[in-house]
Parts: C-alpha cells; structure tokens; sequence
C-alpha cells in the first residue's frame, strides 16, 4: 500500500497473506474463463467502497 488516491485499504482478509489494497486505477476486466479458484470474497461494506471510489475517479 502506498497510500495514492486509486487505492482502497482493505485489511487483512483470512484470504491474503498480508495487509492489502484494491488498486482502482489500475482495474482491467478478464475473461471468467481465466480464474482458476476463489480465494475468498470482500463483505458488501468494502464492495460498497469500492464501487464509490471508482465512481468518483471516473466523475460519475
């Protein structure tokens, strides 16, 4: 984490190996096809934050 305006602290998921951030400004879709596992999901709180957060970079 390097504390930028694109990024949305998430914590320590059980999931991820240490304290991480979802990096808005560098989002990119991918093919479904291309996932292997799910590693685990974020609480509707924190998918709320983030949707917020690219609302706002992308002036919506």
């Amino acid at each position: 984490m390097r504390g930028l305006r694109g990024e949305v602290d998430i914590g320590k998921p059980r999931w991820l190996p240490k304290h991480s951030a979802v990096n808005i400004q560098g989002f990119a879709s991918i093919d479904q096809h291309a996932l292997i596992r799910r590693l685990g999901k974020l609480p509707d709180a924190q998918l709320a934050e983030i949707k917020a957060a690219i609302r706002e970079l992308l002036g919506l």
